[in-house]
């Protein structure tokens, strides 16, 4: 039997997300038994923000959000989820969890329509096959990653399918879908305005290349079909991109595509046209693309402004892995899988374009995909699919090359499929062992998602948790808690108070906790427009920081008391907190940082006699009562020892040895687990509130204590 080309299409596509789908379930298999992956019996997610459309899912099928709570009650994520979960009778926990894998495999659809396009559907399906698993694109769209990101490449895919299509065929149809696409994709990713600006700015130059190319018939432009369809695509992607209201937005597009099918208009067309990009350029048509330039051009300190007293504070995309710089290795296997791959991956987009000009299209996603050599990590994932379809491309070219050597055609027929497979495979293998190994675990484990349960319970949802940043998102959907700071909440002037009290004297810290509580609460009903730390120095009569941050040692008047303040601190902080303790670390009324506290951790440490080496030139001389840093031999301030009796209670053992020395070390017994640290660390409230269990009774009260995270309660 003979598959129509519609069946084939089909057929294929099915056969391509079962593959994508089936992959993504390896995580599944190897961690079905781990139990701390798992709450209530439903496995978490493994990614921080996925807690942020959570919540605002959640809280859309509860109906209940309380005021300033920064639930994301109105975003596309959340409203998508909602939905779903109405719709299909599973729990809320499967769906956000299945979500990734389920809509990310949905790329293989206009990849394998991309391919038939240009009656090549081995192309497409190879191209799916590989762009469905290829390295970040997995990473970013893998069960549990329940993010954005499983729409992200989806959408400006259709996107590009629907541009190619419409430009070959010339069907009004294809114009609804292009717009239709691009008004789904601002509602669900509102950053994506750059990308279909690129878009737009290619079929322009496509314009102009029509009109120059028939320059001599311009009086009669009308009659040329060509240029008519291509103004018409430019005006209804316009009028799907101008800065309104979806609503609005939708209405012109529909307006516009009846206003189409009546012929008389076709000579107004070009003053249509005109008009669009006027209501383009009014409505802050360019204003989201300047942002977003800027977003990624930062320096070790921002200022607050030209206002006020001009603070200066450290920010914080120079602390996240995915903003950096990545090597070209690197580069080339989030994309392809290997370099070799990714090679072939260029020339057969360039061979692919030179035999089809409509695939210069593409070139915004490859050039968003190659941003990333500066701008991160995060950015490959734009480029899999057009040069998946270029690695496709080449195995097609080769096979048919290396096929149409032999003289029968049965042996050609055997030899070019037996070539695709074979290449395919090879394609596919480092991208598919990339899955397997790629072990991704949980935000948090079972047992500290049941501290947070239980601080649900003793909490109430208008109270705050002091915590740092990248707990806020989950801390908010455990514990249905208000945060200060959280993944998208996170500038430096934001981040300075938590760092700070974090990193302070417990005297010192609390008053800061509740300044900075109160201060954030009135700027809910007020138009702040100063910082939370300026506000409180020209509150208190100074205009220097520093001279307010000093008088924080004295007994100041603090706010009067709204709600009640709880601290987290989590023992997995530890291996961030040098990096908590940079956005505290600064002068913010010039911007210099202050002297590099010492931390430092070791689990990996070796015991020989009285000596204990802690590795990268550490050691801890027990009978002298020495710490040897590099060349340095320094005596010790303090020197404890924690450990967890059988009812699970904190003992610890204190030996003061030097008061005068600026080195202090820890040994966390349960932990295994030696720390050595400055004077000004050992002091600090995280170390003595969690470490050493050390509070002062007057200012905090212990609520939970566990060995992975400790929560206590804000006394004034």
């Amino acid at each position: 039997m003979t598959l129509s080309t519609n069946n084939k299409t089909l057929l294929l596509i099915l056969l391509a997300f079962i593959f994508s789908f089936s992959v993504r379930l390896l995580w599944v298999q190897q961690f079905n038994n781990t139990e701390q992956f798992k709450f209530n019996g439903e496995f978490m997610i493994n990614t921080n923000d996925g807690y942020y459309y959570a919540e605002g899912a959640r809280d859309i099928l509860s109906g209940t959000s309380q005021e300033n709570d920064y639930s994301p009650i109105t975003s596309a994520g959340s409203q998508f989820t909602a939905f779903i979960a109405k719709i299909l009778p599973l729990s809320f926990e499967t769906i956000i969890f299945y979500m990734p894998a389920f809509f990310s495999s949905l790329l293989v659809i206009p990849i394998i329509l991309i391919g038939r396009e240009f009656g090549k559907l081995e192309v497409g399906f190879i191209a799916a096959l590989l762009a469905s698993i290829a390295w970040s694109y997995y990473n970013r769209t893998m069960v549990g990653y329940y993010d954005t990101d499983f729409l992200n490449i989806v959408f400006p895919t259709v996107l590009l399918w629907s541009l190619i299509w419409a430009v070959e065929t010339k069907e009004d149809k294809y114009l609804l879908f292009a717009a239709a696409d691009i008004l789904a994709y601002r509602w669900w990713y509102p950053q994506s305005y750059a990308l279909e600006f690129a878009f737009f700015g290619l079929i322009t130059v496509y314009l102009f290349y029509l009109l120059y190319k028939n320059k001599h018939e311009l009086s009669k432009f009308y009659e040329n079909k060509n240029i008519i369809y291509i103004i018409q695509l430019l005006t209804i992607m316009l009028l799907a991109m101008v800065q309104m209201d979806i609503v609005f937005r939708m209405i012109l597009v529909f307006g516009y595509f009846i206003l189409l099918q009546q012929q008389k208009w076709t000579k107004n067309l070009y003053l249509i046209l005109i008009a669009s990009i006027i209501l383009f350029m009014i409505t802050g048509g360019l204003d989201p693309i300047i942002g977003k330039l800027k977003a990624y051009v930062f320096t070790d300190v921002i200022s607050t402004g030209k206002e006020g007293l001009q603070l200066q504070f450290f920010t914080v995309m120079q602390t996240i892995r995915e903003a950096g710089k990545i090597p070209f290795e690197t580069f080339a296997n989030r994309i392809s899988g290997h370099t070799i791959t990714f090679v072939l991956s260029i020339i057969g987009y360039m061979w692919l374009t030179y035999k089809y000009r409509v695939m210069l299209l593409a070139l915004p996603m490859i050039g968003l995909g190659f941003l990333a050599l500066s701008g991160g990590l995060r950015f490959t994932i734009y480029a899999i699919p057009a040069l998946s379809l270029g690695i496709a491309y080449f195995i097609y070219k080769i096979s048919k090359f290396l096929s149409k050597q032999l003289i029968n055609d049965m042996a050609k027929k055997i030899t070019y499929y037996s070539l695709l497979i074979l290449f395919t495979i090879a394609i596919l293998y480092p991208n598919i062992k990339h899955a397997q190994s790629y072990k991704v675990p949980t935000v948090f484990t079972k047992n500290e998602v049941k501290v947070l349960d239980r601080l649900k319970k003793i909490a109430n949802r208008e109270d705050y948790v002091v915590a740092w940043w990248d707990y806020g998102y989950p801390l908010r959907y455990y514990s249905d808690i208000k945060t200060l700071t959280d993944g998208s909440k996170h500038s430096g002037s934001v981040n300075f108070p938590v760092s700070f009290i974090l990193n302070s004297p417990q005297n010192i810290a609390a008053k800061m906790a509740r300044l900075d509580v109160e201060y954030t609460e009135n700027c809910f009903t007020k138009k702040c427009q100063n910082t939370n730390i300026e506000q409180m120095t020209i509150d208190y009569g100074y205009k220097n920081t520093n001279d307010f941050i000093n008088k924080l040692r004295t007994n100041i008047q603090l706010p009067k008391k709204s709600r009640d303040i709880f601290i987290y601190l989590p023992n997995r902080m530890m291996n961030i907190f040098p990096t908590v303790t940079l956005f505290s670390n600064i002068d913010l009324m010039n911007g210099k940082k202050g002297s590099q506290p010492f931390f430092y951790q070791s689990t990996n440490f070796k015991e020989n006699g009285t000596k204990i080496n802690l590795g990268n030139g550490i050691s801890i001389d027990k009978k002298r009562g020495k710490v040897q840093i590099g060349k340095q031999n320094i005596n010790i301030n303090n020197f404890a020892v924690t450990q967890y009796d059988n009812k699970g209670i904190l003992k610890k053992k204190i030996q003061t040895i030097d008061k005068k020395s600026p080195i202090n070390v820890i040994f966390m017994k349960n932990y295994n687990k030696f720390l050595v640290l400055d004077s000004k660390t050992y002091n600090s409230l995280y170390i003595q509130l969690f470490v050493l269990e050390n509070y002062d009774k007057n200012l905090f009260e212990p609520v939970i204590f566990d060995p992975l995270s400790k929560i206590y309660k804000l006394k004034i």
